[in-house]
């Protein structure tokens, strides 16, 4: 098996400042792409909520601009040294975004982080890992954050 391209989705936690350094050295040793990507949750898609299109376009340029300073400065240090990084910002579901997005770009392999979320904040966030391991077409490593109390 070939891995040409690495596909890191991120939420800027700590759980995926852990899980960074796996693909990273992954997409060192394989020669490959290392494509970052956030998605910023559509809670109006999502919700099914009327919202004002004016001040909720108005708050997603907001959303994209400063996700995509984080984006390209996430993890700096540990991406030292690497070749080709894309970043993308997208928006949407997360589980569906990065799905569809390993499928248009062609990823070979998807490496991110989980939360180990428990009870109502599992209930209410759902598992984006759990879902991209479930339904991708391709490999999925996850790397587990440190379990809270």
């Amino acid at each position: 098996m070939t891995i040409k391209k690495i596909l890191f989705p991120t939420d800027f936690s700590e759980g995926a400042l852990g899980a960074l350094p796996y693909a990273v050295d992954m997409a060192k040793s394989c020669g490959a792409e290392l494509h970052l990507l956030h998605v910023i949750y559509d809670i109006a898609n999502a919700s099914g909520l009327y919202v004002p299109h004016v001040s909720i376009d108005e708050m997603y340029k907001e959303l994209e601009a400063g996700a995509r300073k984080e984006l390209e400065k996430f993890g700096l240090e540990e991406r030292r040294g690497l070749g080709k990084v894309e970043y993308d910002i997208l928006r949407g579901v997360p589980y569906e975004e990065i799905l569809k997005y390993a499928g248009d770009k062609g990823i070979d392999l998807i490496v991110l982080g989980t939360h180990g979320r428990k009870g109502l904040d599992r209930f209410l966030f759902g598992s984006t890992a759990e879902k991209v391991v479930r339904y991708a077409r391709c490999p999925v490593l996850t790397v587990r954050g440190e379990q809270r109390e």
